[in-house]
């Protein structure tokens, strides 16, 4: 497989590459299509989508599936074509506030092997040896052809680890290592290959556009209810990074004190202290209840569990909820969004709960002159980050025009 490089200008070379990676996209986002779909979809004469089809072929990136009658249509069946899996490996790894998590995905996304670590506050000294040692672990399981074929590793972590210390609970002086360090090059002293690094709640905006859009939107929203709430932005299926590559920081969004209950210590709060995660853990903690445990066994079944860890999350989620109503309004208010995608680190049907309870609060709020945009409830769930993060080399590689997704000159993404 050759891995062509970007290249400026408007040269036949430049013009093939951003060809045959805008024919991966598509395909990608589709599924399979024939060379007659490619060359209406990209307006490319049929004998040119073919040649670059044939390439694309040749380099394995893309194989055929078994013919189709189109409907409609008489004549031969046609052949569609599909991303090979096996054309390319990512490693993505997720560094968070209580875990780390770590992926090996081919070509189509698809997770093949996952390492995940948990612990109570993020400790330096224990995270990075866990990755270098997850990133052999995980390499060791490919055979020499899929070894050749891994394209680096994507890093997805919090800007600011060791901020909101307090809610985090973390040791002042984990924090202050933290701000001394630089997690890319912490990765990458150890790695041969390309190292990437992400916003967190950025990377599970990139899962979303790939596996968890199943509306379909163009322009969204994107909300993950990690141990933070967080969120990215989507504008003609690109990402949307702003000026300072902070556009959908939802978290710092700051809400009237009352959204917050007993989190408030003045007029106003942020999203963060109203809607994350950590708050559902303290309550079932002050319990002594295991927070994983107990939401896993409400999404079971919920008539099973005892009325404590119900009352418990119900609370939780009609606070967060209110809470993101009101910052979905706001929002929209300021970018007509189609849509809005809610998922977060709970599981897929109290990720529903949550989501069709912000419907509800955001029809109680004055929405005078706005139309609302559709909520969708997430599935990815907690693999997004590490999912997001592992897509990083594939977009360097192959996406159409990787200066609105990578640009190291911007720290947008920062590559090798």
């Amino acid at each position: 497989m050759k891995l062509k490089q970007t290249s400026g200008g408007s040269n036949l070379s430049g013009i093939a590459q951003y060809n045959e990676r805008l024919i991966l996209q598509l395909i990608r986002r589709s599924g399979s299509l024939t060379k007659a779909e490619i060359s209406r979809l990209t307006q490319l004469s049929a004998q040119t989508a073919s040649v670059i089809i044939n390439r694309l072929l040749d380099d394995e990136l893309l194989y055929k599936q078994e013919r189709r009658y189109e409907i409609g249509k008489v004549g031969q069946p046609a052949i569609p074509i599909a991303l090979n899996p096996e054309g390319a490996y990512s490693i993505g790894v997720k560094i968070g506030r209580r875990g780390v998590d770590l992926v090996l995905i081919n070509f189509t996304g698809v997770i093949l092997q996952r390492i995940n670590h948990i612990y109570d506050y993020p400790d330096p000294d224990f995270i990075f040896p866990a990755i270098k040692q997850g990133i052999s672990d995980l390499i060791a399981t490919l055979s020499p052809v899929q070894h050749r074929r891994l394209l680096g590793i994507g890093i997805a972590a919090p800007y600011g680890l060791g901020g909101w210390q307090q809610e985090a609970d973390i040791p002042s002086s984990i924090t202050e290592h933290w701000n001394r360090l630089d997690i890319k090059e912490a990765v990458q002293a150890h790695q041969p290959y390309p190292v990437w690094l992400v916003n967190d709640a950025t990377a599970a905006c990139i899962a979303s556009l790939e596996f968890g859009n199943p509306e379909r939107f163009n322009n969204y929203l994107h909300i993950f209810v990690g141990t933070f709430i967080g969120g990215g932005i989507i504008m003609n299926r690109t990402l949307y990074l702003g000026s300072f590559n902070n556009a959908g920081a939802i978290g710092s969004m700051p809400l009237p004190s009352s959204y917050a209950h007993n989190e408030a210590n003045g007029p106003t709060v942020q999203l963060i202290n109203c809607a994350s995660r950590y708050l559902l853990n303290n309550g079932f903690e002050a319990h002594q209840l295991d927070p994983n445990l107990e939401v896993e066994l409400l999404a079971e079944d919920e008539a099973a569990n005892n009325s404590l860890s119900r009352d418990i999350f119900q609370v939780w989620a009609q606070q967060a909820a209110a809470a993101i109503a009101y910052a979905v309004v706001a929002s929209a208010s300021l970018i007509d969004f189609e849509g809005v995608i809610i998922d977060g680190l709970l599981p897929a049907r109290l990720t529903k709960y949550l989501t069709d309870t912000v419907q509800t609060e955001m029809e109680k709020l004055d929405i005078e002159g706005l139309i609302l945009p559709k909520l969708s409830a997430g599935t990815i769930g907690n693999d997004a980050r590490a999912l997001g993060g592992a897509f990083l080399p594939f977009y360097t590689n192959f996406a159409p025009d990787r200066s609105i997704l990578i640009s190291s000159e911007d720290n947008i993404f920062q590559a090798f």
